[in-house]
């Protein structure tokens, strides 16, 4: 947590506040975060997963524009926030860029793809406020909601930019990376209820045979 702290403290752009939001954190960590002074604000509270907690953080912010980080992920350089900040006009609906994951480059794309996969990586999104005011995440999914969240913005076709640059840094360790079962569950209930019925076999056979692969 403290160099996640730390890449937000060391951003040349000052112009935001920042909630941490704490379900189930060590006494040490509490204790750290309880000193931080604004623009941080620590609210620590029993939740129902990650996207609870990002669902009530949302809805203690003013901001106008919203951008989630993990325990753990870290923003890539300090100048990242004022080139973004220069790209956000009140007509976008999402800028995103890209993040550096599991040692490689992800390179986020919002187009068609997400009918495959989750080709929009959560780190790499700034969310315009507006888009939450008709849905948050849908607590009912433990690891896909973001997923959801964005293929729903998709099917609204809404305005997106991309910027070519590095976001963040992202924690190897996220829940994402649990590659049991229950994560492709998720998954095919997602597109069961998101694609006709013609495209559904085809994208349930890929689905299985990625949980497969990634089993060998």
């Amino acid at each position: 947590m403290q160099k996640t702290v730390g890449s937000i403290k060391n951003q040349i752009f000052k112009d935001f506040e920042v909630w941490i939001m704490d379900g189930n954190s060590s006494i040490e960590t509490q204790n750290y975060l309880n000193k931080l002074e604004a623009p941080f604000f620590y609210h620590s509270q029993k939740d129902k997963g990650i996207y609870d907690a990002m669902n009530h953080g949302v809805s203690l912010s003013k901001g106008e524009w919203y951008y989630f980080l993990g325990a753990g992920d870290t923003i890539e350089h300090k100048n990242t926030l004022s080139i973004v900040s220069k790209k956000l006009n009140v007509n976008l609906d999402i800028l995103y860029g890209n993040v550096r994951y599991d040692k490689t480059n992800f390179t986020s794309k919002f187009s068609n793809l997400l009918w495959i996969k989750n080709t929009l990586h959560h780190q790499s999104v700034f969310y315009n406020k507006k888009l939450f005011v008709k849905i948050n995440y849908d607590t009912n999914y433990r690891v896909l909601a973001d997923y959801k969240f964005n293929l729903n913005l998709y099917c609204e076709n809404i305005k997106a930019e991309k910027i070519d640059a590095i976001i963040s840094n992202c924690d190897e360790e996220g829940i994402s990376k649990d590659y049991n079962w229950s994560l492709y569950k998720e998954e095919l209930k997602l597109k069961k209820t998101h694609t006709n019925l013609g495209f559904y076999p085809f994208l349930s056979l890929l689905i299985t045979l990625k949980f497969i692969y990634r089993k060998l």
